[in-house]
């Protein structure tokens, strides 16, 4: 049977190149970086050139790359690092509605501990309220984490635009910090950090074609932070614990690999994207476009099928050999609606009926006309049985 997979936005294959760059620490290479043999010490190389690559394509120096074990880490360490820091300076956290669990669920845990939060609304196209931002800043506001691209509908925040409103506030504040979550948008757009206006910058190796279970935080070199995990004083006493040199440099080469490819990738998916998109709202009767129609990631669809329940359509399409979700990958368990989707505005039952097909490298179009075969007729299939409704005809 054939097999197509569409949820890249999920996670990513390694590519050969990376693998091939990651093996001789899984051989020969395998020394503590922390030792002073030459083994530990060719370990401790790879680790370097990474950062130094990691840090040419943020526009950073190698000093501010700290490398962690995921995407939900570099989260975790800056929003936890900063509070525990910056607390005396105040304990006012901003965050959009729609971020990443890894930074709502960090987010909800401080405001256990006695910070208070404050949840920005996003507009029908999920982007962010910038007044409501500008109003929102306080003198005891110490952290705003906006992501730079949404992991569910695509949509881009303008992450420049929004350094601006902190930056000109922070003319007369010391803070507040400014993260971004770029998991995302890493191999899709820039990332250079100095362009951005950021002062903590999130991505990891699963979403560009890298090993998973490796991940880096971009900081400042004045910011301080609160390490989350401590013991040998790893990676400048910020992430304890011997370094996965395998996967820090496979992290490494994938990220310079994806910017590599990113302009000539970018143009490529657009075209597959525009064109998936107008077929499936041209065919499938009562559907919609979720998330921003212009500012969106490339490889991004998100759509609402009215009358259907999300899960029941992705495990159709996996009978066919189409490898697709309903959201976001990190919360496949929960069965409750989109957090995003309800955030937009949308019903709950449009939430429920939401399909993510997400392009990649291996995507073409002949796997997009095959996805279209197959998905007006399982439409009509589940529309048939749906508790939700059953007007609609094929």
């Amino acid at each position: 049977m054939r097999k197509i997979y569409l949820d890249y936005a999920a996670t990513t294959y390694i590519d050969p190149i990376v693998l091939d760059k990651m093996l001789p620490f899984l051989k020969g290479n395998f020394g503590n970086p922390s030792s002073l043999y030459s083994i530990g010490r060719q370990a401790k190389m790879g680790i370097e050139y990474a950062r130094v690559s990691v840090a040419k394509i943020l526009g950073a120096s190698s000093q501010e790359i700290i490398f962690t074990g995921s995407g939900t880490e570099s989260d975790n360490l800056a929003i936890f690092g900063v509070a525990k820091f910056y607390q005396n300076k105040g304990k006012h956290i901003i965050v959009s509605k729609i971020e990443h669990k890894a930074v709502l669920e960090a987010a909800k845990k401080l405001g256990k501990e006695g910070f208070e939060i404050i949840y920005l609304d996003v507009d029908s196209k999920g982007l962010v309220n910038l007044l409501e931002l500008k109003k929102s800043l306080r003198s005891d506001t110490i952290l705003v984490s906006v992501m730079y691209a949404n992991n569910e509908i695509g949509t881009i925040q303008p992450i420049a635009k929004i350094s601006e409103i902190i930056r000109e506030f922070r003319k007369e504040n010391l803070l507040p910090l400014f993260h971004t979550d770029a998991c995302q948008a890493a191999g899709a757009l820039t990332l250079n950090v100095k362009k951005l206006g950021v002062d903590l910058l999130t991505i990891n190796g699963s979403k560009i074609y890298g090993p998973k279970g490796v991940g880096c935080l971009y900081k400042a070199k004045d910011i301080k932070l609160d390490p989350i995990i401590v013991g040998g004083g790893q990676e400048n006493n910020l992430r304890a614990g011997t370094e996965n040199v395998a996967l820090i440099a496979g992290f490494g080469e994938a990220l310079k690999l994806a910017e590599k490819l990113r302009l000539r990738e970018s143009r490529r998916l657009k075209k597959l994207r525009d064109y998936l998109i107008k077929r499936i709202l041209k065919i499938i009767p009562h559907s919609q476009l979720n998330g921003h129609p212009e500012k969106r990631l490339s490889n991004n669809i998100n759509i609402s099928i009215a009358s259907i329940e999300g899960e029941a359509l992705v495990l159709m399409l996996d009978k066919y050999g189409v490898f697709a979700s309903t959201g976001s990958a990190c919360a496949s368990h929960d069965l409750n609606p989109s957090h995003v989707l309800l955030a937009m505005g949308l019903a709950p039952e449009l939430a429920h009926g939401s399909l993510r097909l997400t392009l990649g490298r291996k995507t073409t179009k002949m796997d997009l006309d095959y996805v279209m075969k197959i998905l007006p007729e399982i439409i009509y299939k589940l529309r048939k049985i749906s508790s939700i409704s059953s007007n609609y005809k094929k």
